[in-house]
């Protein structure tokens, strides 16, 4: 998976992601009942977007790449193939990270009452897009 901060001889230089990054988010939020926020964090824990009413998205975004590294390193060894995603359940609702192409993942939290089903169909919809814009602002970035 590829980093979305960049070595320079200014120091690191992170990744500035479309505003349609932060509208598909919205988009996610508007089209499934209880979720009660959403991010995009790059792969090696760095905020990227959200839609989210916490104040821990920084928090959030480094537990979600700690969790990807196990997640992906445990269908590794299992012989599952690459990491899609990872559901946590909880006693007062459920976290979900999707992959977001290789480098970027959405996080999404929500509800006990969340309609997993549909929490899944919209999310993996959701960050098909968010990987292409993703990955389309790296391409751009690598430009000279």
């Amino acid at each position: 998976m590829r980093r979305l901060s960049r070595q320079s001889a200014e120091g690191n230089q992170h990744l500035t992601v479309p505003a349609a990054v932060n509208d598909e988010l919205r988009s996610l939020r508007a089209r499934v009942p209880h979720l009660t926020g959403a991010l995009v964090a790059s792969v090696d824990g760095f905020v990227l977007a959200r839609d989210a009413a916490t104040s821990e998205a920084e928090g959030i975004a480094a537990l979600t790449a700690v969790a990807l590294g196990v997640g992906i390193r445990l269908a590794e060894v299992t012989g599952q193939g690459g990491f899609r995603e990872l559901l946590v359940r909880g006693e007062q609702g459920y976290v979900a990270t999707y992959a977001a192409g290789a480098s970027a993942v959405v996080t999404v939290l929500a509800q006990p009452s969340v309609n997993v089903g549909r929490l899944h169909l919209e999310a993996r919809r959701s960050t098909v897009r968010v990987a292409e814009l993703v990955d389309a602002a790296l391409a751009q970035s690598d430009k000279p």
